[in-house]
């Protein structure tokens, strides 16, 4: 039986541990791995002598993007497995036009967005960030011992998640084992879709006034962008926590600055508007803020995940199986 080709494409610099060793000996099981190393253009003679020969493609963060020319350079081209998150930008409308087969690892990227948002939202009701703050300015515990019979910590808090997508779904799953009240704003959902999560069913303005602890899981969308506002923050309880690792655009960030830098809420911020904030952004100095550089989703080792995921598409869709995260052309409208 003919084996197909399987070409990677990709940044190697920006993928480490996607695809290991082990994963690529996988490969060659399922095809003809064409080359063990990741196209970086398709532009070059390399490329212009490989992708003639391949079916499927494996792309990954910084994979350059796919259009008609690509196309037209791999007739052949059945499939392509993206092992990370959004095909947004990446892969062109003439591509799904084409028929090809399209499969994107968002869902392994969600687990680590997940994970990271559970840690926030317990560090940020146990108020971690101040105690380790009074701690280390201190070095003894007088402003540290009177905190702790401040209304903090994890029991009973009210969480509001503002988004039902597959990271949001996790966080609420995630919730579960602990003494929360979790609330959930998202137009799209049925009344049954929001008995199935177990959750209750609040309006945006609602969920803010409410939870002890905002986390955004909203897509990227014209209709979500600063979808947060200045007044939106407003009806934001003193002490609240608004925690972001979705999109920067989801939130007026000039109006974030403002309100924290009343001092009156805090954050755990991951991703902003732009993706790096200039040097001179209040979002690095102000005590209440706790600014990470887009680590939410996979790094490290959790990369592997994507590259099983996408592997694991590919043998479903070489063995004539359904494949389970595939994306079409309707779907760029609505995913982040």
């Amino acid at each position: 039986m003919r084996r197909p080709g399987i070409l990677l494409a990709m940044q190697p610099d920006r993928t480490e541990h996607v695809l290991p060793d082990r994963l690529l000996d996988r490969l060659e099981t399922l095809g003809r791995l064409l080359d063990r190393s990741p196209l970086q253009t398709f532009e070059d003679e390399r490329a212009r002598r490989l992708l003639p020969q391949a079916e499927i493609l494996i792309t990954g963060w910084g994979a350059p993007p796919i259009g008609q020319d690509v196309l037209a350079a791999a007739p052949d081209l059945r499939m392509i497995a993206h092992a990370a998150g959004t095909v947004k930008g990446l892969i062109g409308q003439e591509v799904f036009k084409a028929g090809v087969t399209v499969s994107h690892a968002a869902e392994a990227n969600s687990v680590p967005v997940a994970e990271f948002t559970l840690a926030a939202i317990l560090f940020a009701g146990k108020q971690v960030f101040r105690f380790r703050d009074l701690y280390f300015a201190d070095r003894d515990r007088r402003r540290t011992h009177p905190m702790q019979g401040l209304v903090i910590g994890n029991y009973g808090r009210t969480i509001g998640i503002i988004g039902a997508s597959r990271i949001g779904r996790r966080v609420i799953e995630l919730l579960r084992p602990f003494n929360f009240e979790v609330v959930l704003c998202d137009p799209t959902l049925s009344v049954e879709e929001f008995s199935s999560l177990g959750v209750e069913k609040v309006g945006l303005a609602a969920l803010m006034q409410r939870a002890d602890i905002v986390s955004l899981h909203a897509p990227s969308l014209p209709s979500t962008h600063h979808m947060i506002d200045a007044a939106h923050l407003e009806l934001l309880k003193d002490g609240a926590t608004l925690i972001n690792t979705a999109r920067g655009a989801l939130i007026d960030e000039a109006a974030l600055i403002s309100t924290l830098s009343t001092g009156r809420i805090d954050a755990i911020i991951d991703v902003t508007e732009p993706e790096i904030p200039n040097s001179s952004s209040a979002l690095y100095d102000l005590p209440n803020v706790f600014l990470t550089p887009h680590i939410a989703g996979a790094v490290g080792l959790e990369r592997t995940r994507l590259g099983e995921m996408a592997i694991d598409e590919i043998e479903r869709f070489l063995g004539g199986r359904p494949i389970q995260y595939g994306v079409t052309l309707g779907d760029l409208e609505t995913i982040a």
